[in-house]
């Protein structure tokens, strides 16, 4: 009898023995799915940086190719030029553009050319004019992937003295910046250019060009 019940506490044991180690096989998997769902959400945000750094290259190499279509022979000094209008924040990020709907920006904006800004696919232009129709265009194609990326064109001039905003052989500088994703624990080296402010966090595209 004795024999008999012990064998039977064994089994007992056994079950017990059992019961645990399931519930530690649930809490490791648990664990490690965890894991992979944390991976998954930092994976997404550098992701999408990723996608958002792709197509900011792409748009400043739009910028180079109107801008050197735009430029022509300058007056003062050797080189060419592009119109002033071109280096006006006015002409990007549709500025002065209103949007009744409450639509994004991509649907407001750039589904069609907004009455304020010329048209110059179907329409003759001036240098003015071609420079408010191109920062537009760029402006649209800039937010195609991240609605908050932001472009913006300067020049290191190199002649104060001339009628131009940018003077033949001035380095001009093309940024598309847009806000860091602080998500996902992910740590960014910000670049001091496109983060002149204290407290900005940006990351950008940035390219140095002469025409």
């Amino acid at each position: 009898m004795r024999g008999q019940a012990f064998k039977n506490n064994q089994k007992h044991l056994q079950y017990g023995v059992g019961l645990i180690e399931v519930l530690v096989t649930l809490v490791i998997l648990s664990v490690g799915l965890l894991g992979v769902a944390a991976l998954q959400f930092t994976g997404s945000f550098a992701n999408k940086d990723a996608i958002s750094r792709t197509q900011a290259d792409i748009v400043a190499s739009q910028i180079v190719e109107r801008l050197r279509v735009a430029a022509r022979p300058a007056t003062v000094g050797d080189g060419v030029v592009v119109n002033n209008q071109y280096f006006s924040s006015s002409n990007y990020n549709f500025a002065g553009l209103s949007c009744t709907s409450g639509a994004k920006a991509s649907v407001c904006y750039c589904q069609a050319t907004p009455a304020n800004v010329p048209n110059c696919e179907s329409g003759e232009c001036n240098e003015a004019q071609m420079a408010q129709y191109d920062g537009w265009a760029v402006s649209c194609a800039a937010i195609q992937t991240n609605p908050q990326t932001q472009v913006s064109l300067s020049c290191t001039d190199n002649d104060n003295t001339d009628i131009y905003t940018c003077s033949a052989g001035s380095r001009l500088t093309i940024q598309l910046r847009w806000p860091v994703n602080s998500g996902g624990n992910n740590t960014y080296n910000l670049n001091a250019r496109c983060n002149p402010n204290s407290g900005d966090s940006y990351n950008c595209v940035i390219k140095d060009v002469t025409l």
